[in-house]
């Protein structure tokens, strides 16, 4: 379906939990536990992806905190790929436990997956995510590659001062490996993304590269925009949510794992769906339905903004 502002949207980014292994630096340090009880059961998320796929939605990324904390996730992502009118399952993760479940999850029908990974040195990343390994990320992309889930997107939060000297050997993994390294801008969330002296505007890291060539984007609606180096297999994605805000092309809605739905990353506004979930699926379609006609047309990005959650609540 269509938003007031004539935006189909096709997108829907599902927390399965809040939990994570990790404490990064930018998503959820400050943060105490996750409570489990609050998430909702594997036959609530599939009746959501349902209630969604008649909205028009046909493309789910699964989120968390850390989806494969789920012992279900497997499941889910076999049941969203039976849900008529849904083409595509996707994953994000910080691939702390991945490597195990490459084979499984393609097998029950992911499609794309993309991996958090804000440093290639070993004692940066500790620090960043709060006691992460670097060599099980390793060996997962490397898997990933193995299994041919492709394409693969290697994300990294560029920040000033702390991650911002690695760009380059990001870059060169896409040099003989066929994945995305996409830059993301620090966002406004949580306490680290309050203070604007860590943020690296994209267009910045793009005009120290000349041997950047644009190209096309994989899909309508994309938030990255992407280059080519030559000779390199992979590609090269800057996410600039707050330099190029991308609003205007948004096709997305985010549910959070309490049954929370978000409309935008960057408001505040939120819609449950526990009361409807209880009341029936007629319920549920006409609560969603509402939810995404009223999705505001822009970010506050732009304004003073404290998001009310931290990113690992919002669905990273």
């Amino acid at each position: 379906m269509q938003d007031r502002f004539g935006r189909a949207i096709e997108y829907l980014r599902l927390s399965i939990t809040e939990r994570c292994t990790l404490r990064c630096a930018y998503c959820r340090a400050q943060e105490g536990d996750c409570p489990k009880e609050r998430e909702l059961s594997t036959e609530e998320f599939v009746r959501i992806v349902r209630a969604m796929a008649k909205l028009g939605v046909n493309k789910i990324r699964v989120t968390g905190g850390e989806p494969l904390l789920r012992r279900d996730v497997v499941t889910l992502v076999e049941r969203f790929g039976q849900v008529p009118g849904i083409k595509e399952i996707a994953l994000t993760t910080n691939a702390q436990q991945l490597y195990d479940l490459v084979r499984p999850l393609k097998s029950a029908g992911l499609t794309r997956l993309n991996i958090s990974m804000d440093s290639l040195n070993e004692e940066k990343y500790r620090s960043i995510t709060g006691g992460g390994e670097l060599a099980p990320v390793l060996k997962a992309i490397d898997r990933c590659i193995e299994e041919e889930l492709l394409p693969l997107k290697v994300n990294m939060v560029v920040m000033r001062g702390v991650n911002d000297d690695e760009v380059d050997a990001l870059i060169e993994l896409a040099k003989s490996r066929p994945i995305d390294v996409r830059f993301i801008e620090l966002m406004p969330i949580g306490a680290l993304g309050q203070n604007p002296k860590l943020r690296v505007p994209s267009d910045e890291l793009i005009k120290a590269r000349p041997r950047l060539v644009p190209i096309p984007p994989r899909y309508q609606g994309q938030p990255s925009r992407d280059y080519k180096i030559e000779g390199y297999v992979g590609r090269i994605g800057f996410i600039s949510p707050i330099s190029h805000q991308f609003c205007g092309e948004c096709n997305r809605v985010r549910v959070m794992s309490d049954g929370m739905l978000r409309p935008c990353l960057g408001d505040n506004g939120e819609i449950s769906l526990k009361a409807a979930l209880a009341e029936g699926d007629d319920a549920l379609l006409k609560t969603i339905e509402d939810a995404i006609y009223q999705k505001p047309e822009g970010h506050c990005f732009s304004a003073p903004f404290v998001s009310a959650k931290n990113m690992s609540k919002i669905g990273g």
